[in-house]
């Protein structure tokens, strides 16, 4: 049996606003066996962007029902009926989070047919509800209200049983199991998450970290984990979140950055470790007795942290190939030349010499350091400012010597892009090799605001 469902509200967070229409449609799987429907007086005004959008003005309500009244006519339609509505994390949210403030621990399984039909009917452009009907040929009698909406959503369940029992894929099945969550986790919760990057955590029962997680979306991924069966591992892990808890970053970098250091430092059961076998080789520099900059190429050991880093060795090999092309340095100064005499390139006239004493180290470091300025960071120190958490702050990352030493957050109304105030807001933090690979890897690949050297 199904419960579908549909509410009018204030606003869009279940926390902060309060319903003003519901309507209930129980289905057996074949036909509509009982129905309600009432406007609800949320005991706050309306704002007119809501009565423009649903035409519910604050006169309707005045004399509806309270929440309170109805709820025990809520709870006996619903129970033992699966939750059925179109986001249904929205409606469920708020449905719940009125019945907590009545001391009721409202919990129902939940059938989002939303999710559904991306399964079952996959290439439509939108799934909102409108478009989605409207292309599928349901009409809406009364959209964006509660009856009207609830009752195509009825339509469209029916349109997707029959799809599913065509299909014979279980579908319906599958929801029913993704939504068996752990009874503490309040499901009303995730419609807090912000659509923002940021960092999330999963924590048991018992409060310990689990997994941790980064993403530019917030909202949309812990969604993502809450209501796919993606593994075995994934449904495992989703049984155990009894709590969800998340910090925003506005930078996807920090984000980034943030996960890293988390995950070394919790060992959240289901985070598998930071591979580091696909960057097992490195290009380092020296200089030698003699003042001459060297360059060599190996395995990385243990937390070393290489001017660059390749997944195979003659990667790194290419690139250092590269750079005495590019730059005219000595081959055995670069590692890629083992004899006791000169490089072969001194032999034929490209090699200036350094290895034989016949140029002298001045000369060739002005060439080595122009070749070292090719591996970004060297031995320079600045700021990375990117994106903060609201419009009035920014994020710093801070690199001393070529090393990540930390981040932090500051306001530009309050302190501008002063030095001080930037090396006062850092949070220190250790480099390491996955810390180099994160932060190259970004500003490869993205545009920040600025950078600002010190």
């Amino acid at each position: 049996m199904y419960a579908i469902v549909d509410i009018e509200t204030t606003g869009g967070s279940a926390r902060l606003e309060r319903i003003t229409e519901i309507a209930v449609y129980i289905h057996d799987g074949n036909r509509i066996v009982e129905e309600f429907s009432t406007l609800i007086n949320p005991e706050r005004n309306i704002p007119c962007f809501i009565t423009s959008l649903t035409g519910i003005t604050n006169e309707m309500v005045e004399e509806a029902p309270k929440f309170y009244e109805v709820a025990r006519r809520i709870v006996e339609l619903t129970e033992g009926k699966i939750f059925v509505a179109h986001n249904a994390r929205f409606d469920y949210s708020f449905i719940r989070q009125e019945f907590n403030m009545l001391g009721y621990n409202f919990k129902r399984p939940i059938l989002d047919t939303v999710a559904l039909s991306r399964k079952l009917i996959p290439g439509h452009s939108s799934y909102s509800l409108g478009n989605l009907c409207n292309d599928l040929g349901i009409e809406i009698n009364g959209r964006h209200r509660a009856s009207g909406d609830a009752l195509a959503t009825v339509r469209l369940l029916e349109l997707l049983l029959e799809k599913d029992r065509e299909l014979n894929s279980g579908s319906l099945i599958k929801n029913r199991k993704a939504a068996k969550l752990h009874p503490a986790l309040d499901i009303a919760k995730l419609e807090e998450i912000p659509e923002e990057p940021g960092v999330y955590y999963f924590h048991d029962e018992g409060g310990d970290v689990i997994y941790v997680g980064k993403s530019r979306n917030l909202s949309e991924r812990v969604s993502s984990h809450i209501s796919n069966n993606t593994s075995a591992r994934e449904m495992e892990m989703r049984s155990m979140i009894a709590d969800i808890t998340w910090e925003r970053t506005g930078s996807e970098l920090i984000a980034l950055l943030m996960e890293s250091a988390e995950i070394k430092s919790r060992k959240p059961r289901f985070n598998r470790a930071q591979r580091r076998t696909g960057f097992r080789h490195g290009i380092y520099s020296e200089t030698d007795e003699a003042g001459y900059i060297r360059f060599s190429y190996r395995n990385v050991r243990d937390e070393e942290v290489p001017l660059a880093i390749f997944t195979s060795r003659d990667r790194a090999r290419g690139k250092l190939e590269q750079i005495v092309t590019d730059y005219n340095l000595c081959q055995k100064l670069c590692g890629l030349y083992e004899t006791s005499g000169p490089c072969f390139h001194r032999q034929v006239s490209i090699c200036r010499g350094a290895c034989c004493g016949e140029e002298d180290p001045e000369s060739y470091n002005e060439r080595a350091l122009m070749a070292l300025d090719e591996f970004i960071f060297r031995e320079r120190n600045f700021f990375i400012i990117d994106r903060g958490r609201d419009e009035e702050e920014r994020s710093a990352v801070k690199i001393v010597k070529g090393k990540y030493a930390g981040y932090g957050f500051f306001s530009i109304n309050d302190v501008g892009f002063g030095l001080t105030a930037l090396h006062d807001c850092i949070k220190p933090a250790h480099d390491n090799r996955d810390i180099q690979v994160i932060i190259k890897g970004y500003l490869k690949k993205h545009r920040v605001e600025r950078i600002i050297d010190f």
